[in-house]
């Protein structure tokens, strides 16, 4: 081998700052789940006696805990006094849940995943899959809170009025199907911006059903969003003006059929607003960090959660829009628009 030592030197950089960065999500979560993050929002610089004070923990822990998230830049200390502190920049991060900036969501999800190795292991092996519900059940909470804040500032500031006259029906008063919810936030926050329309949001996993609809009657919309276990491919209901997936058309074993039927149940003059992760339709187009993420992700969760149904195709988080369009094709949808796009997704609304 003809090694650079220059370029070994830098390729080892990077895999120690891989190595912190992994190592740091599950410190990210024990301050999230301790309150240590919240406790600095806002707050004069701290020593780690008062954090620990102030939420009750052990000195000795918080002392260390802090030093590492300094050395990671999640936190800010200065050396005259010793004492640490959240700016501001890092507060949107890690401690405010309405930022749509907010990660706590993401760190969660990793710590999941980790706790999931030996299953995907194993699938990696059989071939076989591994269906959502067989994860662990961090995964289900960090999901919906990392996917949240993109959504509250997103889905009705920018991409319903995307689509071609869908706002005015939702504001005179409309049928909406969220199919896919998970745990209802993204049908939640329809219900809330629109008080004359009504929701329903399908899933199969019953375990999220329960929690949508405990979230849709603490938000105060539970006269107006239901929520049903039922698959992709037969929920029930005809005459939706408007259907929605977010960011999970891709998890499906047989996405060409879950289009159809949701070309079967909208209205003539209906929509369905498809939102899926953002890629390019070459893998060269998705090295990047995000692509990263995404592609990560699509190992441990979504190429698995395909695999585990019928037919199993399988397109993975980074299917890129080309390959989508060829499945809304297939289907029987004859108009693909792309609506809008922010750095994480694309939204596509789909016509008959």
């Amino acid at each position: 081998m003809a090694v650079d030592p220059a370029k070994l030197e830098q390729f080892m950089g990077r895999i120690v700052g891989d190595m912190g960065s992994a190592i740091s999500a599950a410190l990210v979560v024990i301050g999230d789940q301790l309150g240590l993050y919240k406790a600095m929002a806002g707050a004069e610089p701290l020593t780690p006696a008062e954090l620990a004070a102030r939420t009750g923990t052990a000195e000795r822990y918080v002392r260390e805990w802090l030093c590492a998230q300094a050395a990671g830049g999640y936190v800010d200390y200065d050396a005259s006094s010793g004492r640490f502190r959240l700016n501001d920049e890092q507060t949107m991060v890690f401690a405010d849940e309405q930022s749509p900036v907010f990660a706590q969501g993401g760190f969660q999800v990793l710590t999941a995943l980790f706790k999931d190795e030996p299953k995907i292991t194993a699938a990696f092996r059989s071939g076989k899959g591994v269906g959502w519900h067989e994860h662990d059940p961090a995964l289900f909470v960090g999901t919906e809170r990392f996917f949240r804040p993109n959504y509250n500032a997103n889905l009705t500031s920018s991409w319903i009025p995307a689509l071609e006259g869908v706002e005015q029906k939702l504001r005179a008063g409309a049928r909406v199907a969220d199919v896919g919810c998970g745990l209802g936030t993204s049908t939640v926050i329809m219900a809330r911006a629109y008080p004359r329309s009504t929701f329903v949001g399908f899933d199969y996993h019953e375990p999220s059903i329960v929690r949508a609809r405990a979230a849709a009657a603490e938000a105060g919309v539970g006269d107006r969003a239901r929520f049903e276990v039922s698959r992709a491919q037969d929920y029930p209901g005809t005459g939706y003006d408007l259907v929605a997936l977010f960011d999970c058309l891709h998890d499906m074993g047989d996405p060409v059929g879950a289009a159809a039927h949701v070309h079967q149940s909208l209205a003539p003059d209906g929509t369905w607003m498809l939102v899926e992760p953002y890629a390019g339709d070459r893998v060269e187009d998705n090295l990047n960090p995000i692509g990263r993420l995404f592609y990560s992700a699509s190992t441990m969760v979504c190429t698995p959660a395909s695999l585990a149904q019928e037919v199993g195709l399988a397109l993975g988080a980074q299917a890129g829009e080309k390959r989508l369009r060829d499945v809304l094709t297939q289907a029987g949808f004859t108009r693909v628009r792309r609506a809008t796009a922010t750095p994480f997704n694309l939204v596509l609304e789909v016509r008959r």
